[in-house]
């Protein structure tokens, strides 16, 4: 059975960083896109980093670019999500995503981490 498990969310100060993990068993990380999302009530799952199959681009929101990285550790089937200066509004629950070549939408992935809580204080 294919499964993610997530790690690493919290509280931070504004301008800290946390680093995010979502561990994959069941299926080659490295054959797929892999997406980092995140969520607020109220709004929709919004895409914030995605890498794509055999690692060929990696792409971000505007509003995460220049201070969140996305690796990704075929070697350890695991994908990780760097954030640095966060912000408050960068206060969400985040998931990591499993997708075939060219997913986007949230539907397109039909495999999610539990989801992680990320909290960021003024």
């Amino acid at each position: 059975e294919a499964q993610f498990v997530e790690s690493g969310g919290g509280l931070a100060q504004a301008g800290g960083s946390l680093r995010l993990s979502c561990a994959a068993s069941g299926f080659s990380l490295a054959s797929y896109a892999r997406g980092w999302f995140r969520q607020v009530p109220g709004k929709e799952r919004e895409l914030i980093a995605l890498i794509s199959s055999r690692d060929t681009t990696i792409d971000y929101a505007d509003s995460v670019k220049g201070r969140f990285t996305l690796s990704s550790d075929n070697a350890k089937n695991t994908v990780y999500l760097e954030m640095n200066s966060l912000k408050p509004e960068d206060t969400a629950v985040y998931y990591c995503a499993a997708g075939p070549f060219g997913a986007t939408m949230t539907h397109d992935f039909p495999c999610w981490g539990q989801g992680t809580q990320v909290t960021v204080s003024s």
